[in-house]
């Protein structure tokens, strides 16, 4: 697996480096936020996915969830190596477990999103699905804005706050999106949101910029949902520092919960 995820050589001189640190720093890394409450995380996962690589995005999804496969133990020597070519477009790492496996003496994780980075270097975005405490091992010092995922029902949105919660608290992440996954038809979704909303907002002082459904019982041939697309072109829109390039995150999520 040496391709389109392939290692990058070493610079070939000074200019060349330069310009390849700088298309490494346009590299996206989008923290998902796994949620033991959700039995359909992996639609989820591929709903966001398909939405990325129709918005012309190559996608380095890792896998790093309690209940997520395990790495083959290639990973542990190589990163890069383990990674499986689904498509031209779609990498795909089994990663249970790997973010521990990378933390330093002061809790960070951050080396393992550098090792991501250097084994997949024309990944344009590195999905992370990973636990909330895992997440915030890795992305105490990067701007990032976390997808939370839920479903319809109270035990999957406690849980979601609750991460919503850790990653404020610890990373000073206080914007997020939610993905619920819930039938298109369920009456309970915008209520969800709107709640979520309310106590991130009252509670932490974080902001719900956008949320969408994904129906578990969709044909994922039919393509992402509107809200969904609507979700990732906000995530793409972020700059280098978090911050949106288009409208104000208040006018943002106005739209997000007038048009869901």
């Amino acid at each position: 697996m040496r391709d389109f995820y392939d290692s990058a050589p070493a610079p070939l001189d000074q200019a060349h480096g330069l310009r390849r640190l700088f298309a490494a720093s346009r590299q996206r890394f989008v923290p998902l936020a796994a949620n033991p409450h959700v039995p359909f995380s992996g639609v989820v996962i591929d709903e966001l996915t398909a939405a990325f690589v129709g918005r012309g995005q190559r996608v380095l999804v890792v896998d790093a969830a309690d209940s997520s496969p395990a790495p083959r133990e290639i990973a542990l020597l190589d990163v890069g190596a383990a990674i499986e070519d689904l498509s031209p477009q779609i990498g795909y790492l089994a990663a249970r477990g790997l973010p521990l496996r990378h933390v330093d003496t002061r809790g960070s994780a951050a080396g393992f999103a550098d090792a991501l980075a250097q084994a997949a270097p024309k990944a344009d975005v590195v999905l992370v699905h990973a636990n909330p405490g895992d997440l915030a091992r890795m992305f105490g010092q990067r701007a990032a804005r976390p997808i939370l995922i839920g479903a319809d029902h109270p035990e999957s949105i406690k849980h979601a706050y609750a991460a919503c919660k850790l990653l404020a608290q610890r990373c000073g992440l206080m914007t997020f999106d939610l993905v619920l996954a819930a039938p298109l038809a369920s009456r309970r979704v915008r209520a969800i949101a709107t709640s979520l909303a309310s106590c991130a907002d009252a509670f932490l002082g974080a902001l719900l910029h956008d949320w969408a459904v994904v129906d578990p019982a969709t044909d994922l041939r039919a393509g992402p949902g509107a809200a969904v697309s609507r979700l990732v072109s906000g995530q793409l829109a972020l700059d280098g520092q978090g911050l949106p390039a288009a409208a104000a995150p208040a006018a943002a999520q106005r739209a997000a919960f007038a048009t869901n």
